[in-house]
């Protein structure tokens, strides 16, 4: 069917055109609009589904974000399973809380999303000088995004709505006193304990498989002795690097964006001046305001008559204590520092004048212009290779979508090779070996990418060599592979894998033969306590492990002492076993009243923090929440084999 339509592309356009257009008459563009999204469902909320592709453009959000707050973060910490699973569970919570929102009826007013908007650090970073928005600023950014200012309100308000729904919750958490005491006390408590030791390695001399014992642990776990399908492909990459090369700007046209640009990219004027502030918020009473402009234009009247003691009248009589001090100098700033009518007469006056009184937010200001400070404007020659960089950048973020189409259809077009589409885009051929189908944890880059995988290993991919489909792993970044070589999954032979075998078989046997000795002395102990030979006495709690295995605090801990003193046993997986004599309970020391208080407000956190997520658990069963996607499981280090059926333990 698919060689037809790449043998036919002509006709084939022509019946999808017969097809599609009287559609459109029917149905309209909307329903095109709405139907786009396809994909694997990755989890259903409220009858509604989450597919792959939201996944996948809500993780790249997520990662541009992180990147740009942290640019220094490990890029492979963003690209593991684990990363990937919780942006889906984000994806899930916004759902629920968004359909019981709905549920609900918690709308959000114009006057709150404006609020909101207002509030925003991101936003008021965008203000002119005069206090408006500057639009086209603003639109540059949410574009940055993917977004136009009407859909990045939407979000907004959607989220301030959504925010409505577990607010109730968080904000009426209750712990008393006596409660948040008694968790404590329990959680702080100590014990006094003796430990024999068990330990794995030492009964690993003790022991020596045969033939037959490594052949059986080998058959029963051969799970463990897999080499993975693999790959050898090669493939082409397409991000905004490589656009950017294919672009060729003339002196000329940088020139001519040097000449339109010059003021922005010479940088803004900074001015100096000293001030003397007689303070009277816009909130003060009239009389208080009047009596402040009064004692204002009294000094002004001082400073006129001479200018050489500004700096000593502000010193006595500025009520702005950060700059009293000095003079009132306030030191060099950029218009858009200060507030408007206080930048307006900063900006208007020459060097060495003194203003009139200026009224502001703060009160009544006396400003002298101390110094001058112009923007050093750099030749073109200086700037020529900023100016490239910067022209290329604009061109290539302009070209790229039209080159990203090309590229899309150019590796299917010609599905069996890759070299016609870099030649044609001027891209490079690269090659890859030994690519997996499931990553290595911490591995990163396109080659974890889960789309561009199972792309890679579709049937068509492995059985015809195809190129897979262009596929989005990471914001402007575009990838289309094929496999050269295949290698299918396999069992390594036993005379591979023997050495590996051997310390397996010795590893969970060394362990047993701990567990074994261990539980046999715990049970001799018990029956006769004067039989156990102990080390020193030690004290431990949860807060203080004294360097412990977690498994053995929290046992140790969690025994009956109603009678003392008791033995314990604590199996420690792999590193064997260990016998614990638990002598006394040490209570809790008292901690001072403000230690206390901080503790007790801690309990309570976590109290409204359970009670939020049990609510929200509630909500996801209310509304048929389903996850499709298995959780990642990292195996834990040092898991155990059992020996007859190869289970983890």
């Amino acid at each position: 069917m698919f060689d037809f339509i790449r043998k036919h592309t002509k006709l084939t356009m022509g019946f999808l055109f017969l097809l599609i257009v009287p559609s459109f008459v029917l149905f309209g563009l909307d329903g095109y609009t709405k139907s786009e999204g396809t994909g694997a469902v990755v989890a259903k909320v409220d009858g509604q589904n989450i597919l792959q592709p939201e996944w996948d453009r809500a993780h790249l959000r997520e990662v541009d974000k992180m990147r740009a707050s942290m640019p220094s973060l490990d890029a492979k910490l963003l690209d593991s399973p684990e990363a990937r699973y919780a942006t889906l569970e984000r994806l899930v919570r916004e759902r629920v809380l968004a359909a019981a929102a709905t549920q609900l009826k918690l709308n959000t007013s114009d006057q709150r999303l404006a609020r909101e908007l207002q509030e925003s650090p991101e936003i008021a970073a965008l203000r002119k000088p005069d206090g408006t928005l500057d639009m086209e600023r603003y639109k540059q950014l949410l574009a940055a995004q993917g977004l136009s200012p009407e859909m990045f309100e939407a979000n907004v308000r959607s989220d301030l709505s959504n925010r409505q729904v577990l607010i109730g919750i968080a904000s009426s958490g209750l712990s008393t006193a006596s409660a948040a005491d008694i968790a404590l006390n329990a959680y702080f408590e100590k014990r006094e304990i003796q430990i024999a030791r068990f330990s794995a390695i030492d009964y690993v001399a003790k022991i020596s498989p045969s033939e037959a014992d490594l052949e059986q642990f080998y058959k029963a776990n051969e799970n463990l002795f897999q080499a993975p399908e693999q790959a050898n492909i090669e493939y082409v990459l397409l991000d905004m690097e490589s656009v950017k090369k294919s672009i060729t700007v003339s002196d000329a046209d940088l020139k001519s964006y040097y000449d339109q640009n010059i003021q922005r990219l010479s940088g803004a004027e900074e001015r100096r001046a000293s001030h003397i502030l007689i303070t009277a918020p816009t909130t003060a009473l009239d009389t208080d305001r009047q009596k402040a402009k009064a004692k204002a234009t009294e000094l002004l009247a001082l400073v006129k008559k001479s200018p050489d003691s500004f700096a000593d009248v502000a010193r006595k009589n500025s009520q702005d204590t950060g700059s009293a001090p000095s003079g009132g100098d306030l030191d060099f700033f950029a218009r858009n520092a200060m507030v408007k009518p206080f930048a307006d007469a900063a900006f208007s006056l020459k060097k060495g004048d003194i203003s009139d009184v200026v009224e502001s937010e703060f009160g009544y200001h006396i400003i002298k212009l101390t110094d001058i400070k112009s923007p050093k404007q750099r030749s073109f020659e200086e700037m020529k290779a900023e100016l490239e960089a910067d022209v290329k950048k604009q061109q290539a973020q302009k070209k790229f979508s039209e080159t990203a189409e090309a590229f899309t259809n150019g590796v299917y077009e010609q599905s069996d090779s890759l070299k016609p589409i870099a030649d044609k885009l001027k891209l490079e051929v690269k090659t890859a070996a030994g690519i997996l189908r499931k990553p290595v944890p911490g591995s990163a880059g396109a080659f974890v990418n889960p789309k561009f995988l199972n792309a890679l290993f579709s049937p068509d991919a492995i059985e015809k060599k195809r190129n897979t489909e262009a596929v989005e792993v990471a914001s402007s970044q575009l990838i289309s592979g094929r496999i050269t070589q295949y290698t299918p999954a396999r069992t390594k032979p036993l005379t591979e894998v023997k050495d590996i075998v051997r310390q397996r078989w010795l590893a969970v046997r060394s362990a047993e033969e701990a567990r074994k000795e261990g539980t046999a002395k715990l049970e001799s102990w018990k029956a006769n306590p004067a039989l156990a030979v102990l080390p020193e006495s030690l004290v431990v709690s949860r807060d203080q492990g004294q360097r412990q295995p977690a498994q053995l605090i929290d046992a140790v801990l969690r025994a009956d002492a109603s009678k003392l003193p008791a033995f314990s046993g604590v199996d420690l997986g792999p590193a064997g076993y260990a016998v614990v004599k638990i002598n006394k309970v040490v209570p809790r020391e008292p901690s001072p009243e403000a230690t206390l208080k901080q503790e007790r407000n801690q309990v309570a956190q976590w109290w409204t923090s359970a009670e939020n997520s049990a609510y929200y658990n509630l909500l996801k069963e209310r509304f048929k929440t389903t996850v499709l996607v298995p959780k990642p499981v990292e195996a834990k280090p040092g898991s155990q084999v059992n020996s007859e059926t190869g289970a983890a333990q």
